[in-house]
């Protein structure tokens, strides 16, 4: 079990409603991002002077420019209905972390400065004034936020939190208070290409390696190509496919499909990052600059489709966002969709017969599945209502022999986040991230002692690297975390093709 300088919970099989702590996660806060990380996105290296009145400012602007904001601020009625379906407060018991309670930091600063009331008569409507004390609290509580929508599901007006947050966040990037990890991972994306930093040769070595290892594993030469101008399909994953298990592992699976499917791929040095992180901090104009670099590399490599490999809030960007940030995608073949999932494409090869498996090839794990926030509850996928549940299920039950779901409460669209989402996957954050988990973990610990579980397959690159991170400080292993492409690479019956019978030039004697 992982060391912590924080008291764990204990995990059991069904989390329960904690009784409340005032403050308990007052002190947390992610490191403040310094000019460097600052100033290439176009805000201010530090907080500025008057600091007060550009974020009444941005509060307007946001106010005028998304209704939706407004109408959350107002809508609330106070009902308790979103009081326990935060992970965050399941988690920590603070009660800033209740979803009404983090709405309620931006609240009061909406009525005073907003609203009639609360400028004649703010302690009767709960108003306050935007001072530094309560610009700490906003660092602090909405960085305790990972937009996973949970709360949304069950408020009967329907205001989402996520929303809030990344109004909040990005008010305070435009005063010089951004969050170090976000903001330098965006502009890692904008020097390089992609989230981890990894140059072009880096990739290039990684897939030439991978070709190597399936080769090895299999006698079968499943091509993992980069710039191949005038493939037919981009593949855009997130970068943590390049790096470490379990994620390089589903990307061994995707190559494998798209090898078993003949038809040609390719990936992209330019954009080698599926995520936007520019989401996270509530800023379009950053959304729009990073998407912005796949559809360069879509026209560059001259592809006719785009599919999205295993990532859960990339997939929201590109399924909610992709065309109004980057598009029109005119030049792309009008028969498939922009964009399409990885899932999508795996299971339509399924549903025609064109993918055989070994099923028992995965009979040394016994499954469930983790439904990622952002796919859950943000996109779709198919073209029915609820593809985004079933289609990932439908392809675990393809090639596994033992599925079970986790309970019905905690899985589609009702399913806790893993804990690390929304900009929080940083280890100034860990005792945060640790506590957050506790409420899926309950529930995965819920069949692993019921129906004897040992792993769970994920489709999100944040949930994968956060259950590796969290699942020794519960006492579970590190690799009981695994990707679903991981399964179909498992099990795919591959076929091999006429340079499969060529001897490597590696292995010619001289």
């Amino acid at each position: 079990m992982a060391k912590a300088t924080f008291k764990v919970p204990d995990l059991t099989q069904y989390t329960e409603v904690p009784a409340i702590q005032p403050g308990a996660m007052a002190h947390s806060q992610p490191f403040i991002a310094k000019a460097e990380f600052q100033e290439p996105l176009g805000y201010p290296g530090e907080l500025v002077e008057n600091w007060q009145e550009r974020a009444i400012e941005k509060m307007g602007e946001l106010l005028g420019k998304y209704r939706s904001l407004r109408v959350y601020m107002d809508a609330c009625v106070k009902c308790g209905a979103c009081t326990d379906k935060c992970h965050y407060f399941l988690g920590t018991a603070d009660p800033k972390n209740m979803p009404v309670g983090r709405q309620d930091l931006m609240r009061k600063v909406y009525r005073r400065y907003f609203t009639l009331a609360g400028k004649l008569f703010p302690k009767l409507v709960g108003a306050e004034d935007f001072t530094k004390e309560v610009l700490d609290d906003w660092y602090s509580y909405f960085h305790q936020c990972s937009q996973c929508r949970r709360c949304s599901v069950f408020c009967p007006y329907g205001i989402d939190t996520a929303e809030i947050s990344m109004a909040a966040r990005e008010i305070m990037d435009a005063i010089g208070v951004g969050q170090k990890y976000c903001n330098e991972i965006i502009g890692k994306v904008y020097k390089v290409g992609n989230n981890l930093g990894l140059p072009g040769p880096a990739l290039i070595d990684t897939l030439e390696g991978l070709e190597e290892d399936v080769y090895d594993d299999t006698g079968v030469r499943v091509r993992y190509p980069i710039d191949q101008e005038g493939a037919e399909i981009l593949l855009v994953t997130p970068s943590a496919d390049f790096f470490a298990e379990p994620h390089v592992d589903g990307l061994i699976g995707y190559g494998k499909v798209f090898h078993e499917a003949g038809i040609s791929w390719t990936l992209s040095t330019h954009a080698s990052e599926a995520a936007n992180f520019g989401m996270f901090i509530g800023s379009y104009e950053n959304m729009h600059r990073v998407a912005q670099r796949i559809r360069e590399a879509a026209i560059k490599l001259k592809v006719k489709r785009i599919v999205f490999g295993e990532c859960g809030h990339a997939w929201r960007v590109a399924y909610s966002f992709l065309n109004t940030l980057a598009g029109p995608w005119d030049f792309l073949d009008p028969r498939y969709p922009v964009p399409q999932h990885i899932c999508e494409f795996t299971y339509e090869l399924i549903q025609q017969g064109k993918l055989k498996f070994d099923k028992s090839e995965n009979d040394d794990k016994v499954l469930t599945y983790h439904d990622s926030c952002n796919v859950a509850r943000a996109s779709r996928m198919g073209n029915v209502p609820g593809g985004q549940f079933e289609i990932p299920r439908a392809i675990i039950r393809a090639t596994c022999n033992n599925f079970y779901d986790m309970d019905e409460d905690t899985i589609r669209d009702r399913t806790f986040c893993c804990g690390g989402g929304g900009g929080l996957l940083t280890d100034d954050l860990m005792e945060l991230r640790v506590k957050g988990a506790k409420p899926r973990l309950d529930a995965l610990n819920n069949v692993i002692q019921e129906k004897g579980v040992t792993h769970m397959a994920a489709i999100c690159a944040i949930c994968k690297t956060q259950f590796s991170k969290v699942f020794p400080y519960y006492g579970l292993e590190m690799d009981q975390i695994i990707s679903l492409h991981q399964l179909v690479g498992d099990a795919i019956v591959l076929t091999p093709g006429p340079e499969d019978d060529e001897p490597d030039d590696d292995d010619d004697d001289d």
